[in-house]
């Protein structure tokens, strides 16, 4: 009988506490009078601090036979420009070389990216686009602006342990697995064991992804009795570990789990 144990823990490369910072939307849907202009961004989206975010955003305009040839979008925070498509604006030192408008302007794409995220990256955020060329009923060029607001940092707790399972037959295959809102990089695993891995990312919604790492090995007589560690690794080098222990015990083909969880506790 094979026994395992379930253990996770918090941390990070210096040992200090990281910090959560949710950004948040409220899921908007803005039109014209003639109904075909159309932005949605989602709500609640926590981010890591140290680590990134995507932001998706994505909108669409009235349809025009004008040849459209320029797109022009601004993330901005007041009159501060957060992220442009224009390579020609310099950022503020605040947010140089942090953000990035990832999305295709011309097909309706808006996201941005915020990497490094501080606990000062609140707004109220304003999107702005600007297409020249369309003309509206009054012949002005187009200019659409929507808000965006994201709130302050709400806590100071550091990544979730991973969530870990364990699959044992003649083999053992060991699951751990993450959730985050950084598709464009993803968490890195690293096992305290070897044995043949496999990764891979799935969309939960707008905004949430999980990326899973699954270890194979056949385990030997020095596996039982001894954690199996699974650590994760967030952009910005923020990191959280689970453990699992392996038990063998009398009786065949029986198995259990015990979870545990540790917590680090903030410096005095």
């Amino acid at each position: 009988m094979h026994l395992f144990q379930n253990t996770g823990r918090r941390g990070e490369d210096n040992n200090s506490l990281s910090m959560v910072t949710s950004i948040s939307t409220c899921m908007c849907y803005v039109q014209s009078a003639s109904n075909q202009w159309l932005i949605k961004v989602p709500s609640n989206i926590p981010a890591l601090q140290g680590s990134c975010v995507v932001i998706p955003c994505v909108y669409t305009y009235p349809k025009t036979k004008k040849i459209l040839n320029r797109w022009v979008g601004f993330w901005k925070r007041g009159e501060m420009i957060v992220s442009t498509n224009l390579p020609k604006i310099k950022l503020t030192q605040e947010f140089r070389k942090r953000t990035k408008l990832m999305g295709n302007l011309r097909s309706g794409n808006c996201t941005m990216r915020i990497s490094s995220v501080r606990t000062t990256d609140v707004g109220p955020f304003y999107l702005r686009i600007e297409i020249p060329q369309h003309k509206m009923h009054t012949e002005r060029n187009f200019v659409f602006t929507h808000n965006v607001s994201l709130i302050k940092c709400h806590s100071t707790e550091t990544p979730e342990p991973p969530t870990m399972s364990l699959d044992v037959l003649d083999k053992v295959k060991a699951t751990c697995t993450v959730s985050h809102t950084c598709p464009t990089s993803p968490p890195r695993f690293y096992w305290s064991r070897s044995g043949k891995q496999k990764m891979r990312s799935k969309r939960l919604n707008d905004f949430l992804w999980t990326t899973e790492s699954t270890l194979m090995f056949v385990p030997l007589p020095s596996d039982f009795n001894q954690p199996l560690n699974c650590t994760v690794v967030y952009s910005g080098k923020k990191s959280a570990q689970s453990s699992m222990i392996l038990f063998r015990l009398a009786l065949p083909c029986m198995l259990t789990s015990f979870q545990r969880t540790f917590r680090l506790k903030e410096p005095s």
